[in-house]
């Protein structure tokens, strides 16, 4: 199983949510993020004054997903989100030991 971590712009987020209801991802979790990277933010000047705004929104969601369904996914993100402009986005991948459903106990894939 693999854990991706997907950070995008929050206009993103539609698009994404319909790529994962087409795989059959059995669950995401959205959480409202800030930060930066490449870009750095930018600058504002607003009344004669100068802001530099670093930290930007974004949105982070998180799904867990059998092994062989990462790499569609991660395609059809790749292919569908890109604007070609910093601040796109990034995709973590990491490995996932095992799940465990409470209520039922189930294990592994069975669990997702």
């Amino acid at each position: 199983m693999k854990k991706l971590e997907i950070i995008i712009k929050s206009e993103k987020l539609e698009s994404l949510k319909k790529i994962l209801e087409g795989c059959q991802a059995s669950g995401i979790m959205i959480t409202n993020i800030m930060g930066y990277g490449n870009q750095k933010g930018y600058t504002q000047m607003y009344r004669g004054t100068t802001y530099v705004v670093n930290l930007l929104p974004k949105v982070k969601v998180e799904t867990v997903v059998p092994e062989e369904m990462a790499e569609q996914i991660i395609d059809q993100v790749v292919k569908e989100v890109n604007t070609g402009n910093y601040g796109d986005g990034k995709i973590f991948v990491y490995d996932v030991q095992d799940a465990i459903r409470i209520r039922t106990g189930e294990h592994g894939e069975k669990a997702l």
